[in-house]
């Protein structure tokens, strides 16, 4: 019921959204004298402020077209390499003339990047992307909105995702890389214990776990108290809603991303009010440059995609309610799940000073459970004066933690002596 009042709302507004547009298309006009009165752009920015904010979010274009390397402009094209009904698997092929030029001569280590299935779509993920093109093959999960999905499709879990983790690492080849950014960790992680335990040459050489909650025990956010809280029936009576017509998931159970976006900015109400008033300051004031960068924020920000209710009620039960990973419990197609038997696979961790959706310690666990891994393989570092969006985006990324991640998995190359390799970058040598 609830996400048919949602549609029923989104098109009751319909109207008084065309007249905030129309607005807005008439008092930004060159050809309206009065465009940069007082008034004008009072009437604007309000009139822009409401369309925004009532508006359908798509899925946005990844908008990737070039990456910087070594100085020179390198084209990037990207290309769908595997997909099922529930992700499609992307590589951001880099052009090799253009990689010639760029004196990069055989192929790098490939990455792949593990995207969050937890409301936002992996566009989210963009310049965590461009920062891996300069020294990588990179590949990345674009999980399918549950809503686009047939019923005769079947059903998609916890499980399955972890089988969709370990498909993936095997179309990439042997021995690739691995970074999970936020809710994969524990699947990623439990993808690559099973695949240490069988000897699949497609294990990966590393893995780094990003914002991760391994072990939601551990200095609980919000999030984790609300988990903890809740009784896991009230999570399927009142977060759980029917996918209505036209879309082609009609009559499949879900976890709207309307439920999920709202439950993200209630986190931090005041600053996403803050925000929308700066920027109907800036529109009013004519700082469109200023105005440019909240829209670039919030468009990305508030496309949202839904998940299936069992992925979402075993990620509730699994992760946040009986920590059966961290606890040793965790069974997958009837096979226990043992961290402890990784061996030959580089970690690193990464955490934010201020993070308030994965606390510090909780993707730091990932060492105690990976056990047998030596320690010259390990490594921790937490990033001073981010949250959680800072872990895997922003300068403090691009400049502090990614040199240290592709330290890790160049040097994890080295290690493993891996042929086809171009030598060490002197960056990576630094990190």
């Amino acid at each position: 019921m609830l996400y048919t009042l949602y549609e029923a709302g989104f098109y009751a507004s319909t109207p008084m959204r065309l007249a905030a547009r129309l607005t807005r298309d008439f008092w930004s006009s060159p050809l309206n004298p009065a465009k940069d009165s007082e008034m004008g752009r009072r009437l604007y920015a309000n009139a822009d402020v409401f369309a925004n904010l009532t508006k359908r979010y798509g899925k946005p274009a990844w908008g990737i077209d070039s990456v910087q390397i070594d100085g020179a402009s390198v084209r990037v094209r990207p290309t769908e390499v595997w997909s099922s009904p529930w992700c499609k698997l992307t590589h951001f092929a880099r052009d090799m003339a253009d990689m010639r030029r760029a004196g990069r001569r055989t192929r790098e280590p490939a990455v792949l990047i593990a995207a969050p299935l937890s409301g936002h779509y992996a566009t989210l993920l963009r310049g965590t992307v461009q920062a891996f093109l300069q020294d990588h093959e990179v590949y990345i999960t674009e999980w399918t909105n549950a809503r686009e999905v047939p019923v005769l499709e079947g059903r998609f879990d916890f499980h399955d995702y972890i089988d969709h983790i370990r498909t993936m690492l095997q179309v990439l080849g042997p021995r690739p890389h691995v970074v999970a950014v936020c809710q994969p960790g524990p699947p990623v992680l439990a993808a690559a214990a099973l695949m240490a335990e069988d000897g699949d040459e497609s294990r990966p050489s590393s893995m780094t776990f990003m914002g991760s909650p391994i072990d939601a025990r551990l200095s609980p956010t919000v999030t984790n108290k609300l988990a903890e809280e809740r009784p896991f029936a009230w999570f399927k009576s009142n977060m759980i809603d029917t996918v209505p017509g036209p879309y082609p998931g009609m009559g499949r159970r879900v976890y709207p991303g309307f439920v999920q976006l709202a439950s993200f900015m209630s986190m931090n109400l005041e600053k996403h009010q803050d925000a929308h008033r700066r920027y109907l300051a800036q529109l009013m004031a004519g700082d469109g440059d200023s105005a440019d960068k909240h829209l670039e924020f919030y468009d990305e920000y508030l496309s949202v995609l839904d998940l299936t209710e069992e992925f979402y009620l075993q990620t509730v039960d699994v992760v946040f309610q009986r920590y059966l990973l961290p606890k040793g419990e965790l069974e997958h197609r009837g096979r226990l799940v043992r961290p402890e038997l990784i061996r030959d696979i580089a970690l690193l961790t990464v955490e934010g000073e201020y993070d308030d959706i994965s606390g510090i310690g909780q993707t730091q666990a990932a060492h105690a459970l990976c056990s047998g891994i030596a320690d010259a393989l390990k490594q921790d570092y937490v990033q001073p004066g981010v949250g959680h969006y800072g872990v895997f985006n922003g300068k403090r990324f691009r400049e502090e933690i990614y040199p240290k991640v592709r330290g890790v998995i160049w040097e994890t190359e080295l290690k493993l002596a891996k042929p086809a390799n171009r030598p060490l970058p002197n960056k990576a040598k630094a990190a």
